[in-house]
């Protein structure tokens, strides 16, 4: 009888069993998507019809004299894109966006997690003066941030030339710093990065805050040092955070287009620092071809919807971890 009285004790299985885990998405997605369903419906309404015409502008032989009502539309069908896929200067700005991209990416991580790592460990005074600079950085607007910038490096009355001249580079009095490819390219960068480390800032921030202090002392008792557990224990904990800002600063800096078009008058001496957004301005309304513009856009549109996935993909992830 005591074998009958005592049951055995269950087996503890790690983690949610996948069927509970889809049920509780489903009971927690419905509430979700009642109080989303306005705002789905307004971006729907203010979203569809553009990319509707775009897409349809993309294919027909769409020019001045059609947008004017003075030449019927010709239907191409997708003659647009196979014109767009075929030219060389298409892949070379792709190639230069792409780079262009990546290195406002890295550096506006690498400043962002950097100063977030400063501002856990710094008192509440520095750290505030420290988020007080950051948030003026991001909240100024790219245009007027743009010609600041423009200012600073001004090859006549610039303070940079100035500076660097009065340092001994007598070489850098007058220096052109729009004029080369890398170097405007380098510039524009620089103001990008200056603009977009914030929310790097404020996302590492709060997920440093985040990590339990059993943890880090755990860490300690154990004799790691800082840069091991930043290393073993606070960055895998921070990864979910640091993918949705390197995804996200994907999205931003990809589709670049008033800091490139200002600082570089336009895309640059001989369209050097052309990146697709400031192309399919300069095709669509320079050159008077919006059909090939909006087969330029339409492109962006897809490769900044296959990001928009791993977005998404990312935060769920995070949401079931």
């Amino acid at each position: 009888m005591a074998t009958q009285q005592i049951a055995p004790a269950p087996t503890v299985r790690p983690g949610v069993p996948a069927p509970v885990r889809a049920r509780r998405r489903r009971r927690d997605g419905r509430p979700a998507a009642l109080y989303l369903a306005p705002a789905a419906v307004l971006l729907l309404g203010v979203l569809a019809y553009p990319l509707y015409q775009l897409v349809l502008i993309s294919l027909y032989d769409y020019g001045q004299a059609e947008a004017a009502g003075n030449a019927p539309l010709v239907f191409l069908g997708l003659e647009n894109y196979v014109r767009l896929l075929s030219t060389t200067q298409f892949w070379v700005v792709l190639a230069k966006t792409i780079g262009f991209a990546a290195v406002c990416v890295v550096g506006s991580l690498l400043l962002g997690t950097a100063l977030a790592v400063l501002a856990s460990r710094v008192r509440a005074v520095p750290r505030m003066l420290l988020f007080l600079a950051a948030l003026g950085a991001w909240a100024t607007p790219a245009m007027a941030g743009s010609y600041i910038w423009l200012f600073l490096f001004d090859t006549d009355f610039g303070l940079v030339n100035e500076v660097l001249a009065g340092l001994g580079w007598e070489s850098m009095a007058g220096h052109s710093w729009t004029y080369g490819t890398y170097s405007a390219f380098g510039l524009v960068a620089l103001e990008v990065i200056w603009c977009s480390f914030p929310f790097v800032l404020v996302t590492m921030y709060a997920g440093i805050r985040g990590v339990p202090e059993e943890v880090l002392e755990a860490a300690a008792l154990d004799g790691a040092s800082w840069r091991r557990t930043a290393t073993a224990v606070i960055l895998p904990i921070l990864r979910p955070l640091l993918l949705i800002a390197t995804i996200q600063s994907i999205i931003w800096d990809f589709k670049i287009f008033t800091q490139i078009y200002v600082m570089t008058n336009g895309g640059g001496v001989a369209g050097r620092n052309l990146v697709l957004n400031v192309y399919a301005y300069q095709q669509a309304f320079a050159g008077s071809e919006y059909g090939l513009g909006a087969a330029i856009g339409v492109v962006m549109t897809l490769i900044l919807l296959s990001i928009t996935a791993l977005y998404v993909r990312s935060q769920r992830q995070s949401v079931e971890l």
